[in-house]
């Protein structure tokens, strides 16, 4: 059995696949702004772009390739794993 790879959505590489299957559970807040966002669990994104400096992380996910740029704050928030 492979043993999978969880990471952070803010330390995703460029122009990788992946899938969220979670989030941290140390704030409490952040979760209902990322599922209103449409970031559940299992969806499958594709990192764009990542600002310098610790800016905002810019993906795509969805069947209708939504975009979106998520602040570093907020992406590592998200847990995810490496698609092949």
């Amino acid at each position: 059995m492979q043993k999978k790879h969880i990471d952070k959505l803010c330390c995703f590489p460029k122009n990788k696949s992946g899938k969220i299957i979670g989030y941290d559970n140390e704030n409490l807040v952040m979760p209902t702004k990322i599922i209103e966002m449409g970031l559940l669990p299992e969806t499958v994104f594709r990192v764009l772009y990542q600002a310098p400096f610790g800016g905002p992380l810019y993906i795509e996910y969805g069947a209708e390739k939504t975009r979106i740029a998520l602040r570093e704050a907020e992406a590592k928030f998200i847990k995810v794993e490496h698609q092949k």
